[in-house]
C-alpha cells in the first residue's frame, strides 16, 4: 500500500519495518471520500478524528465577512489536515477539497498516543507539523516581499517538490486541479493577473498545463525566477544525501539560486 503520509515523514527519519507497518495499519479501513468543493472539516467544527490526505488536493481557507475567500495553504497527499483540533475546541478555519479527495480518519486517542510517546514516529509527526507551519510562513513572505511573478513561480515550484516527496509525480508532471481563482485566493492577486503571469510562463517555456496536469518544463529557471530555497521544508535526509529518499527531490534542490532572470522591481521575465 502506498502511504504518502509515511513517505512525507521519511524526509525526517528512517522508519524501521515495524514503524512503517504501524503507520500503514493506521490507514486501513478508515478511508473517506470527499467531493470537489466539499469541506473535509468546516470552520467552527470539532472532530474526534484527524484527517490525513491520501489523494487529491485540498486547502486551508477562511471566508471573510464580505464573502471573499482567503486560501492560506494547499494540502497535498501526505499532509495532516487538522492535527490542531486535538488542542483547540473548534477549527478556526476550514479544510476544503479542491478536487475529489480521499482521507484517512485517525481517531483522536490514537493520534494523541503517537504524539505523546518518545519515538521516531512521534518526532517525525512533530517535524511534519513544524514543516507545515513553515509553509504557512512562506506565504507571509509571498504577500510581504515577492511580486506576482516570483510569488507564482515559487508556489508552482514548491508544489512540484512537495508532490515529488510523496511519489505523486511523473517526472516533472503532476495533477494540478487548482484553478486560477484558487491561485488568486492563495496569492492575493486577481484571477486576471494570475492568468497573465501563467500565460507568460507558458510562452517562455517554463510550464505546460493540459487536462489538469502541470508540467514544469524548465525547473532550474522556474526555481531562479521564484528565488526558491528549500530550507523551509527541512528535507533532512535529502540534504544529508541519504540515497533512500534523495532521488525523490534531490535534483530539485541542487540548482544554484543565482543569476535571477527577472527585474526585481517589475517582475518581468527576460
Amino acid at each position: 500500500m502506498i502511504n504518502p503520509w509515511a513517505m512525507k515523514m521519511e524526509q525526517f527519519t528512517r522508519f524501521t519495518p515495524h514503524e512503517r507497518a504501524r503507520l500503514d495499519a493506521l490507514l486501513v479501513g478508515r478511508q473517506r471520500s470527499h467531493a470537489v468543493h466539499a469541506d473535509i472539516i468546516a470552520e467552527g467544527a470539532h472532530s474526534d478524528h484527524c484527517h490525513v490526505l491520501l489523494s487529491g488536493i485540498a486547502c486551508r481557507y477562511t471566508i471573510l465577512p464580505d464573502g471573499e475567500r482567503q486560501i492560506m495553504a494547499f494540502l497535498v497527499p501526505g499532509d495532516l489536515c487538522d492535527a490542531e483540533i486535538f488542542v483547540l475546541k473548534r477549527m478556526d478555519h476550514a479544510i476544503g477539497a479542491l478536487a475529489p479527495c480521499t482521507t484517512a480518519m485517525i481517531p483522536a486517542g490514537e493520534m494523541k498516543t503517537l504524539l505523546r510517546e518518545v519515538s521516531r514516529v512521534s518526532e517525525a509527526l512533530w517535524w511534519g507539523t513544524m514543516t507545515d507551519l513553515a509553509v504557512l510562513r512562506e506565504r507571509i513572505v509571498d504577500h510581504g516581499r515577492r511580486d506576482a511573478t516570483e510569488r507564482l513561480a515559487h508556489l508552482l515550484y514548491e508544489m512540484l517538490l512537495r508532490y515529488r516527496m510523496v511519489g505523486q509525480t511523473d517526472g516533472e508532471t503532476f495533477d494540478f486541479a487548482i484553478t486560477q481563482t484558487d491561485l488568486a485566493d492563495a496569492t492575493g492577486l486577481t484571477p486576471t493577473h494570475v492568468n497573465r503571469v501563467l500565460q507568460r510562463f507558458r510562452e517562455e517555456g517554463l510550464i505546460a498545463l493540459r487536462s489538469r496536469r502541470l508540467t514544469v518544463v524548465d525547473p532550474p529557471r522556474l526555481m531562479r525566477i521564484g528565488r526558491f530555497s528549500a530550507n523551509y521544508l527541512h528535507l533532512e535526509r535529502t540534504l544529508s544525501g541519504d540515497p533512500a529518499v534523495r532521488d525523490r527531490v534531490g535534483d530539485l534542490i541542487d540548482y544554484p539560486a543565482v543569476d535571477y532572470p527577472i527585474d526585481a522591481r517589475q517582475g518581468e521575465l527576460r
